[in-house]
């Protein structure tokens, strides 16, 4: 099989994926094979101007050891960490060598986190930070070389695979967020769902009672229990969440 077939097999099995972890478990295999084997995913949709959001509604995918991903992301060291800054603040690929370049303008919060990367083997790769649709979503993904190769290996390395990766990269990224998603909120029950779907169609409380059968008062009990699981204050922002969670406007499997 040629290595343009390969590729083009590996997209539409991305492409076919049902579930996150069916994408997330083909991308780390696809990745591993160009020697990124420790890879870290993460994507937000309630971005602010100094915040990634609640830490319950982000999605953090990693197949680095547990120990790694308690003190970066459990203990959020990741809002130190200079290529999270760099991927907040840009679109594309980025050596780590940028780290290097910019030493001297990396706070002191920063350094540590590089302390902590180095004592854990992460010292040498690449960040790929999307290109999302809206000024509040933003997602990126790290990969980290093997702890015995130097950055200038992984640069030159990447001057013939770079665009291959990131494309790769970014197809997985696009799978994921099309995909529902587990948060920190409790699932949704099969009436809630219908409820918000309706309210997001523009339906009044009447014309959703009327449409599924129901009270008016029974509607207005499954949009409260619904804000409650999404922790939400108002039935819009249910609606907005749910939809960007894929836990609504989805075909059941």
């Amino acid at each position: 099989m040629s290595e343009q077939t390969n590729m083009i097999t590996h997209l539409n099995r991305v492409v076919d994926c049902a579930t996150i972890e069916e994408v997330w478990k083909l991308h780390t295999e696809r990745m591993a094979a160009f020697g990124f084997s420790r890879l870290l995913y993460g994507y937000t949709s309630y971005r602010t101007g100094n915040s990634f959001g609640d830490r319950g509604d982000m999605l953090i995918l990693s197949n680095h050891h547990p120990n790694y991903v308690k003190k970066f992301i459990d203990d959020q060291l990741y809002f130190h960490a200079p290529m999270v800054r760099w991927a907040a603040e840009n679109v594309g690929a980025c050596s780590w060598s940028w780290m290097r370049d910019n030493m001297d303008a990396l706070s002191s919060s920063e350094r540590k986190v590089l302390e902590f990367n180095k004592m854990m083997g992460v010292v040498a790769g690449y960040s790929i930070s999307f290109r999302d649709t809206s000024p509040r979503a933003k997602g990126a993904i790290a990969l980290t070389a093997p702890e015995d190769t130097s950055q200038s290996e992984v640069d030159a390395y990447w001057q013939t695979h770079g665009d291959e990766i990131t494309v790769l990269n970014k197809v997985a990224h696009l799978k994921i967020t099309t995909l529902p998603r587990a948060t920190h909120s409790r699932s949704l029950t099969k009436r809630q769902r219908e409820v918000l779907e309706w309210v997001g169609d523009g339906k009044t409380m009447q014309d959703i009672a009327i449409l599924m059968d129901l009270t008016p008062a029974t509607v207005e009990k499954h949009l409260r229990l619904a804000r409650e699981a999404l922790d939400v204050e108002t039935t819009a922002q249910a609606v907005l969440k749910a939809s960007v969670n894929r836990q609504i406007f989805v075909v059941e499997p």
